[in-house]
C-alpha cells in the first residue's frame, strides 16, 4: 500500500523530461529550480533525474553535455540534504563525477561544482573524500580553469578538511603536495584568501607536511609582502588589509617555517618600501608567538641589526613603533623558552649586545640618537621580569651618574625622563622578596635625584620629578616615612607656585594618586597644613586682606578635594570644607559668590570621589547633605543679624551648585541608605521637621510650601536635586501631598526661580513614578494645572515652563501622553507672547539636562528618545510651518532646526533632500539662535552628505557668506566653519564660485576677534588650493 501511494505521489515523468530538455536543449535556465523544487517536494527522486538526463550525459557533443551534468549539479547543491540514507546514490554519483573529470574542458567546470554539492553530504561513505581528492588532483589543472572554478575546487577542500578530516590525513603528505599543486599559481584575491585559510588549517590541525614543508613556505610567501590595491566599487570588499592578515597567520602558524621565512623578513626590513617594513616588523611580532630560542638563533644578529637600524635612521615613527614592538617579542620570546640544563641562554648575549650598542648614546643627551636608544634599550627591559632586571641593573647606575655629570636643566630632564621609563617597567613585574627587587640598591640614589628635579627651577624638570615621585610610590615598599614626609612637603610647595600652572596642577593630581597609597603620611603631613592655611584665611577675609586670599584660597580648596581619594581621609578634609564653610558665616568674614562657589566646587570633588567607595558614598551624605541644607535654612529664616553669607548662599548660581553637592552625594546611594535619608529630607520640606539638621536653633519657622518667604521657597532647588536623584526604588514618604505643593509652587509668579524649580521637581518624579493609576491622576493634575495656567492670567510663563518640564519628561520615558502634550507645545508657536519661548523649548526637549531627568540620577531615558521624537513630531512642525503666517514661520523654523541640530546624523541624512529647504530657509531667519543651531546642524551634513549638499551649493555659498558678516560672533565662526567644510563638495561644483568665495572670505581676515580672524584663514587657505594638483 505504501509503494501504491508513493506511485500515485509521483508526477508524470513526462513532465519531467520536458523540463530537461528546455533546460538542456531549450537553453532556459528556470527549469532547473522546478527540478529541484520536485525532487525536495518528493515528487521525483535524484535517481529519476539522472534517468531523464541519459541522453544527454551521453551526448557527443560536449556542450549538451555539460549542460546536463549542470542541470544534475545544480539540483545535487539543492537537495544533497535528501542523500543522507541512500549511500548507494552517492557512490555513483561520486563515481560518475570522477569518471567526467576527463571529460572536455567545457564539462569540467559543472563537474565540479556537482562534487562541491556532494562534498556536502553529512554521510558521505569512507574513502570518497580522498578518492575525489585523488582525482581532482590528478586529472584536473586547476590554475588553467576561470575563478569561479577554481574557488570552487578550494570550496571542495575546504568542506572534505571540515568534515572529513582523518581521512584525509590518511593521505600523508600526498594530500599537502597535491594541495601546493592546486594553488601554486594562483592570483585572484577573492581565491587566495580561502587558500591561506587551507594553508593555516594543514598546519594549526597536524596535517603532515611531510618533504613538502619548503614547498609549501613558496607557494604562499611569494605573495609577501601583500601588494594590493582593490578596485574601486568592489562589490567582494576584499581589502588589502584582509589579504595580510590572512597570509600573515600562515607565515606564523608553525616554527617549521623559520629557516626560510627570517631570511625574507630580514631582507624587506632592510628594502625601501614603507609597507613592506612594516608588514615584515608585523609578521616577525607574530612569528614570536610560536618561535623558540632555538628558531631564532642564527638570526639573532641581523634581526637586532635591522631593527636597530630603522629605529635607529627611520623617518616614519609606525616603522620605529613596529620596530620596537617586534625586538620586545623577540627578547620576550628567548626569556620564555624552557632551557636544559647544558644549553646557551641566548637572552644575556642578546641583551649584552643591545646594551653594547645603545649604552653609549645615553651619555649624549643633546644627541639625536639618546631617544632612540633609550626606546630600543626599554623595549628589550619590557619583555620579561629577566630582560628588565638584566638591562635596569646596567642602566640605572650608568643614568644616575650622567644627571650628575650634566648640570643644565634640559639635559638632566632628560635624562630624568629616561630614568622615569625604566621605573615605569618595574610596575609590570611583581616581587615577592622586596630584597630581589632591583631598584631597592638604587632608591637612595633614587630619592636624591627625585628631590633634586622637585627643587630645581625648571618647571619642565619639575614636572619630570613629580611623575618620577608617583612612580616610585607606586613601587611597594620603596619609600621609607623620612621620604614620604619629604615628598609631601615638596607637593605642598608646589601647590602653591604662582608662577606656572603646570607644576601645581601636576603636584595635585599626584598628591591624589600617593594619597590613595599613603593615607597616613598625608594626613600627618598634608592635611594639618592645609588646615592651617584655611585659618589664616580666615583671618585675612576678616581684616580685608584681599589679594592673598585671592591667591592661595583657591590652591587649598583644590589641594584638600585632590587629597580625598581615600575614606579616612576623606574624614578629615570633608570635616574642614564644611567647618570652613560655616566660618564664613560668622564674626566679620565677608565671602562673595566665588568664594562660596570655590568651597561648594571642592565639596563637588570630594562627593565624586567618594562615589567610587560605598562607605565614604555614605559618610559624605550624612555629614555633607544636613550641613548644607542647615546653613541653607539658616539663611532663608529672618534674623535680627544680617549675615553676609546668608545674602550670597540664596543666590541663584550658589544654589544651583549646593544642589550639584547634594545630588551628587545621593545617586550612588544604596537604596536603603537613600530610604533613611528620604525619611529626614522630605518632612523638612513639607512640615519644616529640622531635628535631623546640626545647629537647628533656627530664629523661624521653615515652611517653604506654605506661607514661606522667597528666600525658603527657593530652597526647593535642594529637595529637587535631592529627591530627582534617589534611586527609582526608593519610596518617597508623603508623595501625593509633596507632588501637590511642587504643582502650586510651580506656577507661583513670585519668584521665577523657586517655579522653575518645583517644575522640574515636580517632572522628576513624574518620570521615575511607575506606571499606573497614581501616575495618572499626577498627570492629570498637572494637565489641569497647565490648561488653566496658560488661559489667562499673569501665571502663563510659568504654566509653561511646566508644561515643558513635564512633556520632557514623558518624552523621556515613551509614555502616551507625551504626544498629546508635544502638540500642545506645538500649538503655543503660534502664541504672540509664548511663541518665541515654545520655540526654544524643542532644543530643552531634544538636549540633556545636568540636574534633572539624567542617567546618573536614576531617571527613566530611553535610548532612542531623539529618532522617536523626530519620527513623531517633525512632520507635524514641517505641515505647520507651511500653513502658519508669516510673521510666525521664524518659531517653527527656530523649533526644526533644534530638533534636527540634536538629532544623530545617521538619523537624518535619509530625511535631508525633503528638510534641506527648510534649512536653508532658516539661514534667512533673523534670529541669531536659530542660525548658529542651523548652521551647527548643516556643517556636519557637509562632511556626510556632500552629494545631495551639492545640489543647493549657489543658495549655501551665498547665506554662508552672508552669516560670516553676521553681528554675533558665534554666527560668524560657525559660518567661516560651513565655508570650510563647503570644500569636501565635489570640485567641479565649487570651481564657478571660487573667485566670488575668495575676495568675500578677505572680510572676515580683519575681524576684531582673534578666533573669527583663525576660521577665516582656515576656510580660506582650502578656497585657495581648491582645484590645484594634489588638493
Amino acid at each position: 500500500m505504501a509503494a501504491a501511494a508513493a506511485l500515485e505521489a509521483v508526477a508524470p515523468l513526462g513532465t519531467l523530461w520536458g523540463l530537461v530538455q528546455d533546460f538542456v536543449m531549450g537553453q532556459q535556465e528556470g527549469p532547473a529550480d522546478q527540478v529541484a523544487a520536485d525532487v525536495k517536494s518528493g515528487s521525483y527522486t535524484v535517481l529519476q533525474v539522472v534517468e531523464a538526463l541519459g541522453s544527454s550525459l551521453e551526448n557527443p557533443e560536449p556542450r549538451t553535455r555539460a549542460r546536463g551534468i549542470q542541470l544534475l549539479s545544480q539540483v545535487l547543491l539543492q537537495c544533497h540534504s535528501l542523500l543522507l540514507e541512500k549511500e548507494g546514490t552517492v557512490v555513483h554519483l561520486i563515481l560518475f563525477y570522477e569518471n567526467r573529470l576527463k571529460d572536455h574542458h567545457l564539462v569540467i567546470p559543472s563537474v565540479l561544482q556537482g562534487l562541491r554539492a556532494l562534498s556536502l553530504c553529512v554521510t558521505l561513505p569512507p574513502g570518497l573524500a580522498v578518492s575525489v581528492l585523488k582525482a581532482i588532483f590528478q586529472e584536473v589543472h586547476v590554475q588553467s580553469l576561470p575563478q569561479v572554478d577554481r574557488h570552487t575546487v578550494y570550496s571542495i577542500i575546504t568542506n572534505f578538511m571540515r568534515a572529513r578530516e582523518e581521512e584525509l590525513k590518511g593521505l600523508g603528505a600526498d594530500f599537502t603536495f597535491g594541495f601546493i599543486q592546486v594553488m601554486d599559481g594562483e592570483k585572484d584575491p577573492r581565491n587566495l584568501l580561502v587558500a591561506f585559510r587551507i594553508v593555516y588549517d594543514l598546519i594549526s590541525r597536524d596535517y603532515s607536511l611531510g618533504p613538502f614543508v619548503e614547498e609549501l613556505f613558496e607557494v604562499t610567501s611569494c605573495y609577501f609582502p601583500i601588494d594590493f590595491t582593490p578596485p574601486p566599487n568592489d562589490p567582494h570588499g576584499i581589502q588589502r588589509e584582509d589579504l595580510i592578515l590572512s597570509l600573515r597567520a600562515v607565515l606564523a602558524s608553525t616554527p617549521r617555517f623559520a629557516e626560510f621565512l627570517l631570511p625574507l623578513l630580514i631582507e624587506k626590513v632592510d628594502s625601501e618600501i614603507l609597507s613592506a617594513k612594516l608588514d615584515s616588523l608585523q609578521t616577525l611580532n607574530a612569528c614570536c608567538a610560536v618561535y623558540e630560542q632555538k628558531e631564532l638563533k642564527d638570526f639573532l644578529p641581523s634581526l637586532w641589526a635591522s631593527i636597530r637600524r630603522e629605529v635607529f635612521q627611520t623617518a616614519s615613527e609606525r616603522v620605529e613603533a613596529e620596530g620596537l614592538a617586534a625586538l620586545n617579542s623577540l627578547t620576550a620570546c628567548l626569556s620564555r623558552s624552557v632551557l636544559r640544563a647544558d644549553a646557551e641562554d641566548l637572552l644575556d648575549s642578546f641583551l649584552s649586545n643591545i646594551l653594547q650598542d645603545c649604552r653609549h648614546h645615553l651619555c649624549e643627551p643633546d644627541m639625536k640618537l639618546v631617544w632612540p636608544s633609550a626606546k630600543l634599550l626599554q623595549a628589550a627591559a619590557g619583555a620579561s621580569a629577566r630582560a628588565c632586571d638584566h638591562v635596569t641593573s646596567n642602566v640605572l647606575p650608568l643614568l644616575l651618574e650622567q644627571f650628575h655629570k650634566h648640570s643644565q636643566s634640559n639635559q638632566r630632564r632628560t635624562i630624568l625622563e629616561m630614568i622615569l621609563g625604566f621605573l615605569k617597567l618595574q610596575q609590570k613585574w611583581s616581587y615577592e622578596d622586596k630584597d630581589e627587587r632591583p631598584l631597592s640598591g638604587f632608591k637612595d640614589q633614587l630619592c636624591s635625584l627625585m628631590f633634586m628635579a622637585l627643587t630645581d627651577p625648571n618647571t619642565q624638570l619639575q614636572l619630570v620629578g613629580i611623575r618620577t615621585l608617583t612612580v616610585l610610590g607606586a613601587q611597594p615598599d620603596l619609600l621609607s616615612s623620612g621620604d614620604l614626609e619629604l615628598a609631601v612637603g615638596h607637593l605642598y610647595r608646589l601647590s602653591f607656585l604662582e608662577e606656572d600652572s603646570q607644576s601645581w596642577v601636576a603636584a595635585l593630581e599626584a598628591s591624589g594618586t600617593l594619597a590613595t597609597l599613603y593615607p597616613m603620611a598625608f594626613s600627618s603631613h598634608l592635611v594639618p597644613k592645609l588646615a592651617e592655611d584655611l585659618c589664616t584665611e580666615e583671618s585675612d577675609l576678616a581684616r580685608g586682606d584681599g589679594p592673598t586670599r585671592c591667591s592661595r584660597h583657591p590652591r587649598c580648596l583644590q589641594a584638600l578635594s585632590a587629597i580625598s581619594t581615600h575614606p579616612s581621609i576623606v574624614k578629615e578634609t570633608l570635616p574642614l570644607l564644611l567647618q570652613h564653610l560655616c566660618q564664613m558665616n560668622r564674626g566679620s568674614m565677608s565671602p562673595g559668590t566665588t568664594e562660596v562657589i570655590a568651597v561648594c566646587q571642592s565639596l563637588q570633588q570630594v562627593a565624586e570621589k567618594c562615589q567610587r567607595d560605598p562607605e565614604s558614598c555614605w559618610y559624605f551624605h550624612q555629614t555633607a547633605v544636613p550641613c548644607l541644607l542647615a546653613l541653607a535654612v539658616q539663611a532663608s529664616t529672618p534674623e535680627k543679624e544680617h549675615s553676609v553669607l546668608k545674602k550670597v548662599l540664596l543666590e541663584d548660581e550658589v544654589l544651583a551648585t549646593v544642589a550639584s553637592v547634594i545630588a551628587t552625594a545621593t545617586t550612588h546611594l544604596s537604596p536603603d541608605l537613600a530610604s533613611q535619608s528620604v525619611a529626614h529630607i522630605v518632612p523638612l520640606f513639607l512640615d519644616g521637621n529640622i531635628s535631623f539638621l546640626p545647629e537647628n536653633s533656627f530664629s523661624g519657622r521653615f515652611q517653604p510650601f506654605q506661607d514661606g518667604s522667597s528666600g525658603q521657597r527657593r530652597l526647593v532647588a535642594l529637595l529637587m536635586a535631592f529627591v530627582c536623584s534617589l534611586p527609582r526604588n526608593v519610596e518617597i514618604p508623603q508623595l501625593n501631598r509633596l507632588m501637590g505643593e511642587l504643582l502650586e509652587l510651580s506656577c507661583c509668579q513670585s519668584c521665577p526661580f523657586s517655579s522653575t524649580a518645583a517644575a522640574k521637581c515636580f517632572a522628576g518624579l513624574l518620570n521615575k513614578h511607575p506606571a499606573g493609576q497614581q501616575l495618572d491622576e499626577f498627570l492629570q493634575l498637572a494637565v489641569d494645572k497647565v490648561e488653566a495656567g496658560l488661559s489667562s492670567g499673569p501665571c502663563r510663563s510659568q504654566a509653561f515652563t511646566l508644561l515643558l518640564w513635564v512633556t520632557k519628561a514623558l518624552v523621556l520615558r515613551y509614555h502616551p501622553l507625551s504626544s498629546c502634550l508635544t502638540e500642545r507645545l506645538m500649538g503655543l508657536l503660534s502664541d504672540p507672547e509664548l511663541g518665541p519661548a515654545a520655540a526654544d523649548g524643542f532644543s530643552l526637549l531634544m538636549s540633556d539636562c545636568t540636574d534633572v531627568l539624567t542617567r546618573a540620577g536614576h531617571a527613566e531615558v530611553r535610548i532612542m528618545f531623539r529618532q522617536r521624537f523626530f519620527t513623531d513630531n517633525v512632520p507635524a512642525l514641517v505641515r505647520g510651518f507651511h500653513a502658519a503666517p508669516q510673521d510666525v514661520k521664524p518659531n517653527y523654523l527656530k523649533g526644526l532646526s533644534h530638533v534636527l541640530n540634536r538629532l544623530p546624523k545617521p538619523v537624518l541624512l535619509p530625511e535631508l533632500p525633503t528638510l534641506l529647504s527648510l534649512l536653508l530657509e532658516a539661514l534667512s531667519c533673523p534670529d541669531s539662535v536659530v542660525q548658529l543651531s542651523t548652521l551647527s546642524c548643516l556643517q556636519p551634513l557637509l562632511l556626510e552628505a556632500p552629494q545631495v549638499m551639492s545640489l543647493h551649493v549657489d543658495t549655501l555659498v551665498t547665506k554662508f557668506l552672508n552669516l560670516s558678516a553676521s553681528p554675533s560672533m558665534a554666527v560668524r565662526i560657525a559660518a567661516l566653519q560651513c565655508m570650510h567644510a563647503l570644500t569636501r563638495l565635489p570640485t567641479p561644483v565649487l570651481l564657478p564660485y571660487k573667485p566670488q568665495v575668495i575676495r568675500a572670505l578677505a572680510k572676515p581676515l580683519d575681524d576684531k576677534k582673534r578666533l573669527v580672524r583663525k576660521e577665516a584663514v582656515s576656510a580660506r587657505g582650502e578656497w585657495f588650493l581648491l582645484g590645484s594638483p594634489g588638493s
